[in-house]
C-alpha cells in the first residue's frame, strides 16, 4: 500500500465513523410507531445526498474511493434501517413474523452490503479485497436472496422457495458458462476474483429477476425489490473487482450508482409489498420451469459446440460450471416432480370429490356451448330422466325440451347477464321413455372461463313438487268430508262470474235444520255421514254448470248461472231433497233445509252476494221449515234493525230507555175508568219507540225476558200503588208472554213486586196472547202456570180473544178470569154484510156460563161501542176513550170522568 494511500484510508475510517453516529441518531428518530412508516422522503433525501458524493467525486473534490465509499455507505445504512423499521412495523400490525421476514432480511443485505463496500475502501490492497470483498458479495448475495424468497406473494411454500432459487440459480451458472467459455477461456484463470465475483452475480441477478417475474401476488412490488437486489448485487460485484484499481473509468462509478440506487428501489418495493394483506389461500400454481431453463441451456450448448468447433476443450472450470448447471437443472426437476406429484394427487382428489357430488346429486348439470349444443351431461340424467350422453351430447338442447317451452328457454339462455334475467326458468322436458317431464333450470355464464366457454345449466325435476303442489291447491278449495267445493272456491267463482260485463246468476245458501240434534244424539259420526249424504244429494241434483260447495258447518252454497225463476225453482227442490228422510245404519233421520237466495249481479263485492244469501237464508228460517226467500232490501232494513235492537237492549233499563204507558179500561155505561192496562216502550233514541210485539221477541232471545219483565211487574206495582194512596179504585193488568209466565222465576218475582209494593194480589191482572194459548194440546206447564199465577191471588186473563182459534176446552181447563175479546169480533162483519153482534152475544153468554169478565179491546168508533153495549158487554179500552198515555195523562182523564166508586 503507498504512503499517500494510508491519509486516505483513515480519512475514510473517520466519515464512515461520524456517518455511522449520524445514521444511528436517524434510527432512533425513525423508531416504529403505531402505523406502517413512509419510506420516500427519507430515502429520496439519501438518495440525493448519495449523489452529491459522487458528483463530489467525479468533481474531484473528493477522492474517488473516498466519495463512493460515503455516498454507497449512507444509503446503505439509511435504507437499512427503513426496511428493518418497517419489518417491525409489520410485525406489530399483523402479530406475527411471517410477512416481516422478507424486509427484514433485505434491510440485513443491504446494510452487509454497504459495510462490504466500507470494508473493501478502507483497504485498499489486492489481496485484502479480496479476502474481505468477495466474502462479503456471497453473504450479502445469500442474505439478499432469503430476504426475496421470503417476500409475500413471492413463493408460498418451501418447495415453490427452492424452486425459485434452482430456476434462477441455473439460469445464472449457464449464463456464466456461457461467458467463460466466450470471454475468459482464453486468458486463463488470471482472473480468479473476477471469475467468483461474476459467477455470485450471474446467479444472484438470475435469482433475484426468476422470483420478481414467478410472484404470485405482490407482482409489480417484488420485481421493485428483484431489481434494487440485482442492481446492489451487480454493484457490489462490479466494486469489489475495480476498487483496487481506482480509474477515471467508468467501471467504478457505475458500481457505485448500483449500490446508490438498488437499496432505494428495494426499499420502495418492500413498502409496496408490506401495505397490502397477504391472501393465505391464494396457491402456488407455477411449478413448470421447463420454458425458463430452456433457453439458457440451449444457449450454454451452442455454446459448447462453438468451443468445441473452434478447437478447444474446455478447461476445468468450463467443467465444473456445466456440473454445477447439470445439478442445478437435475435437482430442480426431482423438485418439480414432486410438485407434479403432489398437483395430480390433489386434483385426483378433488375430482374424485367432484364427481361423488354430481353422481350424488338429484340434480342434472348439462354444458350447453354458445350454439346451444349439448357438449356434456351428467350421470345423474340416466338416473333422474333416463337419458343416457347418445341421447343428448352433441346435438341441439332444444330438441329435449317441449315446442312450446322451447322457445322462450332459448329467450333465457341469450340474455343472461340482463338485469330483469329470471333467475329460474321452467320448461318440459322429454325423458328418455318420451314423456314430458316438468322441470326448473338455473343458468352459470362460464363463457369468461377459457376453461370451460359455455354455458352450464343445472336441471331439477319439478314433477313431484307440482303434483304436490296441485294437490295442495285441491285441499286447499275442497271440503275434505263431502268433497265438495269449499268457502274460498265458492268466493274465487263467485268473483270469477261478477267479473264479466253483464254478470248473471244466483248464490243459493242452504242451511240443514237438525243437524246438531243428530250430533247431540247421535254422535258426529252420524253427523258426518248425515253431511256426505248431503253433499251426494246435491251433486246429484243439480247440473253440470252449478257448482255445489259447503261453506261450514251445517251450512252449504250452490252458484248457478241461470235466472232468479229457475233459482227460486232449484231452491224450492234442493230444499225438498235435503228434507226427505236420511237413511243410515242404525237410524233413520228426518232434516229440514232453509234456502236463501241472491242475485250475483248488483252486489258490490263478492262478499255482498254471499251475506245477501245469508240475510235471506235468516229470514227463511225466521218463516218456518223448509221455506225459501229472496233477499230484497226491505228485508235488509228489518234484519238490520233486529240486529241493532239485539246489541242495544241489554242496558236500556240503566239507561233508563224503558217505560210503561198506560190505557184506562172503562165502564161503558157511564164511561168511568176501572182499571188500566199497563203496555211497555222502548224509546230508542235512534229507532224510536219500539213497541212490545217487537221487544218482547228481542228480549226472550237474548234471554232478558225475566230481567224485562220483572222490571214492569216492579214499575206497574209502583204506579198502581201511588194511585190506590191517592184514592183511585182501580186494578192493573201486565202483559206477559208465554215464555215468561212459565219460567220459574215469574211467580216468585210477582209475589216480590205485589210485596215491595204493598199492592193487594187482586189489583194485578196477568194478560197471555191467546196465541201463546192456542197450541193443542194446550202444554201442561202452561196450565200449571197460570194455576200458580191464581194461587198468589192475582187473576188472569186471556188477550185478544178471537184473534186466533182457541179451543173452548182450553177455556174450561185453564184458570182464566178475564176475556179481553179482541176488536175482529166486532168491527169487522160476520159475513155478507151480516152484523157482528151476534158473534160478540155468543161471546158474552160464553162467558156468563163460564164465570169470565168480558172487556172489548180496540174500541175506536162509536159503532164498535154501540155493538158491544147491544151483546151486554160492561167494560172495553181504546181509543174511542183514551190511547196508551204516561201515567200523567192518565190521571187527568180518570180525573174528569171520576166515579163516586166502584
Amino acid at each position: 500500500m503507498s504512503a499517500e494511500s494510508v491519509p486516505a484510508a483513515r480519512r475514510v475510517r473517520a466519515l464512515a465513523t461520524r456517518a455511522t453516529h449520524t445514521l444511528r441518531t436517524v434510527a432512533l428518530m425513525l423508531s416504529p410507531r403505531r402505523k406502517p412508516p413512509t419510506t420516500a422522503v427519507p430515502s429520496a433525501l439519501t438518495t440525493l445526498a448519495a449523489s452529491a458524493l459522487l458528483v463530489a467525486g467525479l468533481t474531484g473534490v473528493l477522492p474517488a474511493v473516498t466519495a463512493a465509499a460515503l455516498a454507497v455507505g449512507s444509503s446503505a445504512a439509511v435504507h437499512a434501517v427503513l426496511l428493518i423499521r418497517l419489518a417491525l412495523a409489520i410485525h406489530r400490525g399483523r402479530r406475527t413474523f411471517g410477512p416481516c421476514r422478507g424486509a427484514g432480511f433485505l434491510g440485513m443485505g443491504v446494510l452487509v452490503g454497504g459495510a462490504t463496500v466500507v470494508g473493501v475502501a478502507g483497504h485498499p490492497d489486492e489481496h485484502l479485497a479480496t479476502n474481505l470483498g468477495l466474502p462479503g458479495l456471497v453473504a450479502t448475495t445469500a442474505i439478499y436472496l432469503l430476504g426475496l424468497l421470503l417476500l409475500p406473494g413471492v413463493a408460498t411454500t418451501t418447495a415453490a422457495r427452492l424452486q425459485r432459487l434452482l430456476d434462477g440459480g441455473a439460469v445464472g451458472i449457464c449464463l456464466f458458462y456461457i461467458a467463460w467459455l466466450l470471454a475468459f477461456t482464453p486468458h486463463g484463470g488470471e482472473y480468479r476474483r473476477a471469475l467468483i465475483a461474476g459467477l455470485v452475480a450471474c446467479a444472484a441477478t438470475s435469482v433475484a429477476l426468476v422470483t420478481g417475474l414467478r410472484a404470485v401476488r405482490h407482482r409489480p412490488a417484488a420485481l421493485a425489490c428483484s431489481g434494487g437486489a440485482t442492481l446492489s448485487v451487480i454493484g457490489l460485484a462490479g466494486l469489489v473487482v475495480t476498487v483496487t484499481h481506482p480509474t477515471s473509468g467508468p467501471a467504478l462509478w457505475l458500481a457505485t450508482a448500483a449500490l446508490v440506487v438498488g437499496p432505494a428501489l428495494t426499499a420502495e418495493g418492500a413498502r409496496r409489498n408490506g401495505s397490502s394483506e397477504p391472501d393465505p389461500a391464494a396457491a402456488d400454481g407455477s411449478f413448470a420451469g421447463y420454458p425458463l431453463l430452456a433457453i439458457p441451456i440451449g444457449a450454454a450448448l451452442l455454446a459448447t459446440a462453438y468451443q468445441l468447433i473452434r478447437g478447444g476443450v474446455p478447461d476445468r472450470t468450463a467443467i465444473v460450471l456445466g456440473l454445477a448447471a447439470v445439478a442445478a437443472v437435475a435437482v430442480r426437476e426431482a423438485l418439480a416432480a414432486l410438485t407434479v406429484r403432489r398437483y395430480a394427487v390433489r386434483l385426483a382428489t378433488r375430482e374424485a370429490h367432484f364427481r361423488c357430488l354430481v353422481a350424488g346429486s338429484s340434480d342434472v348439470t348439462a354444458v350447453v356451448d354458445t350454439d346451444l349444443v349439448v357438449r356434456w351431461l351428467s350421470p345423474a340424467a340416466a338416473r333422474q330422466f333416463a337419458l343416457s350422453e347418445q341421447d343428448v351430447v352433441d346435438r341441439p338442447f332444444t330438441a329435449m325440451l317441449h315446442p312450446d317451452d322451447a322457445g322462450r328457454v332459448v329467450e333465457w339462455l341469450s340474455a343472461p347477464g340482463e338485469a330483469d334475467h329470471p333467475s329460474l326458468v321452467e320448461a318440459r322436458l322429454r325423458d328418455g321413455y318420451g314423456r314430458w317431464r316438468e322441470t326448473e333450470s338455473t343458468l352459470s355464464d362460464l363463457r369468461t372461463i377459457p376453461e370451460v366457454a359455455a354455458f352450464v345449466v343445472h336441471i331439477r325435476d319439478i314433477g313431484d313438487r307440482r303434483v304436490m303442489e296441485r294437490t295442495l291447491r285441491q285441499m286447499a278449495f275442497t271440503d275434505q268430508l263431502t268433497g265438495l267445493a269449499n268457502r274460498r272456491a265458492m268466493l274465487r267463482a263467485v268473483a270469477t262470474a261478477r267479473s264479466v260485463p253483464e254478470p248473471a246468476g244466483c248464490v243459493l245458501v242452504v242451511d240443514l235444520d237438525g243437524l246438531a240434534g243428530v250430533n247431540d244424539v247421535h254422535g258426529h259420526e252420524l253427523g258426518d255421514a248425515v253431511l256426505i249424504e248431503v253433499g251426494r244429494r246435491l251433486r246429484a241434483d243439480l247440473d253440470s254448470p252449478d257448482l255445489p260447495a259447503r261453506l261450514a258447518g251445517d251450512q252449504f252454497a250452490v252458484l248457478t248461472p241461470v235466472g232468479s225463476v229457475r233459482a227460486y225453482a232449484l231452491a224450492g227442490r234442493l230444499a225438498t231433497v235435503l228434507g226427505e228422510p236420511y237413511r243410515l245404519p242404525g237410524a233413520t233421520l228426518r232434516l229440514s233445509a232453509n234456502v236463501g237466495l241472491a242475485e250475483v249481479a248488483g252486489a258490490g263485492s263478492v262478499d255482498e252476494v254471499l251475506r245477501r244469501a245469508d240475510l235471506a237464508l235468516l229470514r227463511a228460517k225466521r218463516a218456518g221449515r223448509g221455506c225459501v226467500e229472496w233477499y230484497d232490501k226491505s228485508m235488509e232494513a228489518a234484519l238490520l234493525r233486529r240486529m241493532t235492537l239485539e246489541q242495544e237492549l241489554p242496558g236500556a233499563i240503566g239507561r233508563g230507555e224503558l217505560d210503561l204507558v198506560y190505557q184506562p179500561v172503562i165502564e161503558l155505561a157511564n164511561h168511568h175508568p176501572v182499571g188500566a192496562e199497563a203496555l211497555l216502550r222502548w224509546r230508542h233514541p235512534r229507532l224510536g219507540p219500539v213497541p212490545p210485539t217487537e221487544l218482547i221477541p228481542v228480549a226472550e232471545d237474548l234471554g232478558l225476558a225475566d230481567e224485562v219483565g220483572g222490571w214492569v211487574l216492579h214499575q206497574a206495582c209502583r204506579q198502581l200503588s201511588s194511585w190506590l194512596h191517592e184514592g183511585w179504585d182501580l186494578w192493573l193488568s201486565v202483559n206477559v208472554s208465554a215464555r215468561q209466565l212459565v219460567s220459574p222465576a215469574f211467580v216468585p218475582a210477582l209475589r216480590d213486586a205485589l210485596d215491595a209494593h204493598l199492592v193487594a194480589p187482586d189489583r194485578i191482572l196477568v194478560e197471555v196472547a191467546e196465541q201463546a194459548t192456542g197450541a193443542r194440546p194446550v202444554p201442561e206447564a202452561l196450565e200449571a202456570a197460570f194455576t200458580a199465577v191464581r194461587g198468589v191471588g192475582v187473576r188472569t186473563a186471556i188477550d185478544h180473544f178471537g184473534a186466533d182459534p182457541t179451543s173452548l176446552a182450553h177455556l174450561r181447563r185453564m184458570s182464566v178470569d178475564v176475556l179481553k175479546v179482541d176488536r175482529s169480533l166486532f168491527a169487522d162483519p160476520a159475513g155478507r154484510g151480516a152484523p157482528a153482534a151476534p158473534i160478540m152475544d155468543v161471546v158474552m153468554s160464553l162467558g156468563d156460563r163460564l164465570g169470565l169478565e168480558v172487556v172489548a179491546c180496540g174500541l175506536e168508533a162509536q159503532a164498535h161501542l154501540d155493538a158491544v153495549l147491544a151483546a151486554g158487554c160492561r167494560f172495553g179500552q181504546g181509543h174511542l176513550f183514551a190511547p196508551p198515555t204516561p201515567a200523567e195523562r192518565v190521571e187527568a182523564y180518570m180525573t174528569d170522568h171520576r166515579a163516586p166508586s166502584l
